[in-house]
Formats: structure tokens, sequence, C-alpha cells
């Protein structure tokens, strides 16, 4: 296994609408390692592989206390989607941002497991909050495209002058 590195907000990588996958095979089944490993070092609770650059539609997530409850997303679709919840998100390709996001509450998805059988999943409260921020990743958009301009737009400033002076402290 190794640790990936998650692209940051701005990064324009992180707008690519990731691919379907075509094979579950052991690649895959190592690259869903790697992502589970680079989650729980972050620390996270979910991690799309276009945070990684890797742009295929997949997904992993654990809101256990424990991180002994992976789950692996593969080609994820939400089927249903029932009320309506306002949770402080956050995501580890803008660290340190929390904005307050509405989302379903309640949704049931459909997707491919590690063995890529077909699964559908109902999931409520934060675990649903989770998949709907992670396959927004798959599509290209991120939470703070849910906040207004004028937040996203500080909350790129500061990310930027942070990616500098580590640039700088570096060289």
């Amino acid at each position: 296994m190794a640790k990936l590195k998650i692209l940051e907000f701005p990064d324009p990588r992180l707008r690519t609408k990731a691919s379907p996958v075509e094979v579950v095979d052991d690649d895959l089944r190592a690259l869903i390692a790697d992502m589970f490993e680079t989650m729980y070092a972050a620390p996270g609770i979910g991690l799309a592989a276009t945070q990684v650059d890797v742009h295929k539609r997949l997904l992993v997530t654990d809101i256990s206390a424990n991180s002994d409850a992976p789950l692996a997303l593969i080609n994820p679709v939400i089927l249903e989607k029932d009320g309506l919840v306002a949770t402080d998100e956050g995501c580890l390709s803008v660290p340190g941002f929390y904005e307050e996001v509405e989302r379903a509450e309640q949704i049931k998805v459909r997707f491919l497991d590690r063995d890529g059988v077909e699964v559908e999943l109902e999931a409520e409260g934060l675990q649903a909050v989770c998949i709907q921020h992670e396959i927004d990743h798959l599509d290209g958009k991120l939470f703070v495209d849910y906040i207004s301009e004028a937040k996203r737009q500080r909350i790129r400033k500061k990310l930027l002058k942070e990616q500098r002076q580590l640039t700088a402290e570096a060289t």
C-alpha cells in the first residue's frame, strides 16, 4: 500500500469529470487500498479517486469512530434522495475550511463493490452526506461550489498563499 498525494483546491484537475470503471481487477483493488491508507492518514472520512488525480468513478468512505467500516463504491449512482439536512462540511482537498452545505438526508445508491458485485445501499445522515460529497468530486464539483463566490475566492486566496509559502520553504 502507498499513501497518495491529495490534490488541493484550486487545482484544475479537481474539476475533471471521472470516467466509469470498466474492469474491477487487482490493480483497482490496489488503488482502493492506497486510497483507504491515504484517507485514514489525512485523516478523513471519504476520498474520491479524482482527489488523488485518478479520474475513475471510485470513492472510499469510512464514517466509523474506529476506522473499521471501510466502504468502496465503484461507479456509484444515486437512485433516490429524501429529506434535507444542512451540515458543516470539510474536505481533504480544501484543508482547514468548513462551510454549511445542504444535501439530501437519505439516499439510495447503486454501485459495484471491490469484487465487482452490484450493490444497493440505503444511507442516511453522515454516511449519506459523505457519499454525496464524494460523488460530487467524481463530477468535478467541490463543496465550495455551494457557498458564495466571495467566500470561495477568500478560500482560494488563502490556500494559494499557503501553497506558495510551502513551495518557497522547500527551495
